[in-house]
C-alpha cells in the first residue's frame, strides 16, 4: 500500500548574501518515514527544517505540506498555547523554565503531550541529561508517524530512524538505513574513490608512456632522413624510402598527438584526503611526576544550600581520561569549578597547570585572528597547529579571521583546539561536545585520546564517553561512585 506523502519539496533554491545555501530538485517525506539529518555545522540542516516548516520562504520553487505538526526549534522558548500533559511534565522534571535543559525538557513535554502526524525536530538533545535523552528514546521508539530529526547524537539516530538525508555542500543526498549504515555507505563511497584515484593514475602513467613512446619513435625517423647530404646523393634511388618515412613520421605525431588528447580529456579524480593522526606531547617544564596530581580528600560541596557531595574522596591519575555524569543539577559544573579554583580539600601536585572549558566561556573571547589567538598561547610548531585546525574543520582561508566574525560553533571549536594546544598539562571540559557537530566530536575523542596528561570532562553522550573515556566517575547520592 502506497503511503501518503506529508512534505514534498520541488525545485527548491536558498541563497543568503548570494550564497548558494540549498539546491533541492524534489525531496518527499512519506507517512511513516523517519529521517535523520545529518551535515557539518553550518551545511543548511537547520534552514531545511525552517523550509518545510514554512518558517522559511525559498527564492524559488514550492513545499507543499499534507499533515499537522510539532516543530522543536533549537533556540524558541516552548509554544504558551499549548497545553503541556502534567505526568510528562513531572516524568521530564520540566517544571523551571529558565535553565537550558529545563527548557528543553519543557518543549519535549509538549512535542509529546499531543499526537502529531509529524515532528520536526532540530537537536532535542542539546542541554539534556542522560535521563532526559532515555526519555526521547523512549517517546521516539513507539513514535507512530513522520519524523523529521536532526541530531549529533549517534546513538538516537542509531535507533530512531531508518534513512539519513546527509546535508553537504548545498545538496541533500538520501542513504537508507541509520546512522551506523550510514558511516558504512560513506567509507564504502570513500574506498570506491580511492579505488577510482588509482585506476586513473595507473591509465594516465600508461598513456603517457604510450605517447613518450610514439615520440621516440618519430625522432629516430627524423634522425634517419637528417643523413648527409652526400649520402643523400650516393642513395638517390633511395628517394622514395625517404618519402615514406616522411610519411611515417607524420603519422607517429598524429598518434602521439591523439594520445595527449586522451590524457587531457581524462576525468580527473582527486585523492581522498585523509586527516592524519596528531599526538600531543608535554613539554618538559609541565610534565608530572605524581601518580595522582589531583586528590580530593572528604570534599563537601552545596550550592544554593543543597548538599551536592557529602565528605567525598577521589583520586585522579596520570594521564587519567574520566567522564563524570550525572543527572542535570547532581553537581558535576560546581565539582570542576571547585579543582580549578583550588578547594581547600583538593591536593594538587605543585606543577599542575590547568585549562578550563566552561560552557558559556566562548562569548568572552579576545577579538584576535584565529592564527594570532593560538599562536601566543601555544609552544607547538606551525605545522602541527594547522594540523589541530584542520581536525577542527578549519581550513587555511579560516587562520586570518576574526574572532568576533566566527560563528558560536566556530568560537566552541577554536576554545577546545588552544586547550590542547596550550601550556598545560590537566584540562577540565564541561560539556564540551554541546554544539559539536559529527566530525568535531570525532576530532575531539582523537585529541581527547592523544593527550599526554589528564583530563575530566562532562558528557551526556553515551557514544563519547565510550570512545573517550578511561574512567567513569558517576555523582549519585553525594557521593562520587566509580563505574
Amino acid at each position: 500500500m502506497m503511503e501518503n506523502i506529508n512534505f514534498e519539496l520541488k525545485n527548491i533554491h536558498v541563497q543568503f548574501l548570494d550564497k548558494d545555501i540549498l539546491t533541492i530538485p524534489h525531496l518527499t517525506v512519506h507517512q511513516f518515514d523517519r529521517i535523520g539529518i545529518v551535515g557539518k555545522n553550518g551545511a543548511g540542516k537547520s534552514t531545511l527544517l525552517k523550509l518545510i516548516s514554512g518558517e522559511l520562504q525559498p527564492q524559488q520553487g514550492k513545499i507543499a505540506v499534507h499533515t499537522d505538526f510539532y516543530y522543536f526549534e533549537q533556540t524558541n522558548l516552548a509554544r504558551s498555547n499549548l497545553d503541556i500533559d502534567m505526568a510528562l511534565q513531572h516524568k521530564l522534571h520540566a517544571v523551571d523554565p529558565h535553565s537550558g535543559g529545563e527548557l528543553t525538557r519543557q518543549k519535549l513535554a509538549q512535542a509529546f503531550s499531543h499526537y502529531y502526524e509529524a515532528l520536526l525536530l532540530d537537536e532535542p538533545t542539546t542541554h539534556l541529561d542522560k535521563d532526559g535523552i532515555h526519555f526521547l528514546q523512549d517517546q521516539l521508539r513507539y513514535y507512530y508517524g513522520s519524523l523529521l530529526l536532526i541530531s549529533h547524537d549517534r546513538m538516537l539516530l542509531d535507533e530512531a530512524v531508518t534513512t539519513i538525508w546527509e546535508v553537504d555542500d548545498g545538496k541533500v543526498t538520501v542513504y537508507s538505513g541509520n546512522y551506523s549504515d550510514y558511516e558504512a555507505q560513506k567509507e564504502l563511497e570513500k574506498q570506491q574513490h580511492q579505488d577510482a584515484y588509482y585506476q586513473y593514475l595507473r591509465e594516465k602513467a600508461h598513456l603517457e608512456k604510450a605517447a613518450a613512446d610514439k615520440m621516440k619513435k618519430a625522432e629516430k625517423i627524423t634522425q634517419a632522413n637528417n643523413m648527409s647530404k652526400k649520402e643523400t646523393k650516393a642513395k638517390a634511388n633511395r628517394m622514395f624510402e625517404t618519402k615514406s618515412k616522411g610519411t611515417s613520421q607524420k603519422a607517429v605525431h598524429r598518434a602521439a598527438k591523439a594520445i595527449e588528447k586522451r590524457i587531457e580529456q581524462l576525468e580527473t579524480v582527486e585523492q581522498v584526503k585523509d586527516s592524519i593522526p596528531v599526538q600531543f606531547f608535554q613539554a618538559k617544564a609541565l610534565e608530572l611526576h605524581n601518580k595522582f596530581p589531583i586528590m580530593i580528600q572528604n570534599l563537601t560541596l552545596a550550592y544554593s544550600e543543597k548538599t551536592l557531595l557529602e565528605q567525598s574522596r577521589l583520586h585522579i591519575g596520570l594521564r587519567d581520561k574520566i567522564a563524570l555524569t550525572g543527572p542535570n543539577g547532581s553537581g558535576k559544573s560546581t565539582l570542576l569549578h571547585a579543582i580549578f579554583s583550588g578547594h581547600e580539600n583538593i591536593e594538587m601536585s605543585p606543577k599542575v597547570k590547568m585549562g578550563f572549558f566552561s560552557q558559556l566561556a566562548y562569548q568572552n573571547l579576545p577579538n584576535e585572528t584565529v592564527w594570532h589567538f593560538l599562536k601566543i598561547r601555544s609552544d607547538y610548531s606551525d605545522s602541527f597547529i594547522r594540523s589541530v585546525l584542520h581536525h577542527m574543520q578549519f581550513e587555511h582561508t579560516d587562520l586570518q579571521k576574526h574572532i568576533s566574525d566566527l560563528s558560536g560553533g566556530e568560537r566552541i571549536r577554536l576554545l577546545l583546539s588552544e586547550l590542547f594546544l596550550g601550556r598545560y598539562n590537566i584540562l577540565l571540559l564541561d560539556e564540551p561536545t554541546n554544539f559539536l557537530d559529527m566530525a568535531a566530536r570525532e576530532a575531539l575523542v582523537s585529541f581527547i585520546k592523544a593527550y599526554d596528561g589528564t583530563i575530566l570532562f562532562v558528557s551526556h553522550d553515551e557514544y563519547f564517553i565510550q570512545q573517550a573515556a578511561t574512567r567513569m566517575i558517576a555523582l549519585e547520592g553525594q557521593s562520587l561512585v566509580e563505574k
